[in-house]
């Protein structure tokens, strides 16, 4: 999104929602301080410099003057079946679906240097989600809170994930191939 739209985007979520607006930036230039918090990804799957640290350097300066909550978070990036914007931009090679032992020594790894999250994302428009398999290898190596998006089309896949062990479920791919489906999500959880 260009600066401004970025900037408005937040004003009106802001407006309208009682929930905190925390920023899932790609870049530095999509920083807000009108937002409640953000999170500071590091592509920790990926062996790109700049979105190890990078961007982060470019950040660190508005993030200090800001009253931002920050919440390092180690982003994952995982084969959804499809190439995505994501692996596109970053110019990363995505962990492997079928690889869930590879997920989990990297998410330790994350640990191990202080993230306080893991993201295990398959990227917008995903066909594939992350697999309850991956999550479940994941959940046993760490013991902070794992987010996962990417690819996410019904309760059920809620579920399963929820029950492999993410802690908080990312939908993206559900609202814009069925914006209907929120509201029916939004009753079961």
């Amino acid at each position: 999104m260009h600066s401004t739209q970025f900037h408005e985007a937040v004003r009106i979520l802001k407006q309208y929602s009682k929930i905190p607006v925390v920023l899932f930036p790609g870049s530095a230039l999509q920083i807000d301080s009108s937002a409640d918090g953000i999170l500071l990804l590091s592509l920790i799957s990926g062996r790109n410099a700049e979105l190890l640290i990078g961007q982060h350097v470019l950040a660190a300066p508005m993030l200090a003057a800001s009253s931002l909550d920050i919440l390092p978070t180690g982003y994952m990036l995982i084969d959804g079946g499809a190439a995505t914007s994501v692996s596109y931009i970053t110019q990363t090679h995505p962990i492997p679906h079928h690889k869930p032992e590879l997920a989990a020594i990297t998410a330790l790894a994350g640990e191990q240097l202080g993230l306080k999250c893991v993201y295990l994302d398959a990227g917008s428009g995903a066909k594939n989600s992350v697999s309850p398999e991956m999550v479940k290898a994941v959940r046993k190596a760490i013991q902070i809170p794992i987010i996962v998006g990417g690819g996410i089309r019904s309760a059920a896949q809620i579920q399963e994930l929820r029950n492999a062990g993410a802690d908080l479920i990312v939908l993206g791919t559900a609202m814009e191939e069925n914006p209907d489906e929120l509201e029916l999500l939004d009753k079961k959880f």
